[in-house]
């Protein structure tokens, strides 16, 4: 089973790490939609520095916790995104839709 997280380091700066995939991405998208429900902050970043692979799931985390955001009335920075994963988005025309710093 891969290793992944993510947490919440300060309030409103939460990081994603390690393997994105079909094995650790119901875990990561319960565990994102419980922090930012429960953030009190009004402006959420989330840095992707530690993303150590990812598959498309972890570009679905990405657009779901996006959506968390908005639904908590949130705005959602995404820092440091890895390139594979820009390179998915691209190709899959969802650049546009996250909310990239």
């Amino acid at each position: 089973m891969s290793l992944a997280s993510i947490t919440e380091r300060a309030p409103g700066q939460l990081q994603l790490a390690g393997v994105l995939d079909y094995s650790t991405g119901p875990q990561l998208r319960e565990q994102g939609a419980r922090l930012i429900a429960a953030s009190r902050v009004k402006r959420l970043a989330l840095d992707c520095n530690a993303v150590e692979k990812s598959s498309s799931v972890g570009l679905a985390l990405l657009l779901a916790f996006t959506r968390d955001a908005r639904k908590a009335g949130c705005e959602l920075s995404i820092s440091a995104m890895p390139e594979e994963m820009r390179q998915i988005a691209e190709v899959s025309g969802l650049l546009e839709l996250l909310p990239l710093e």
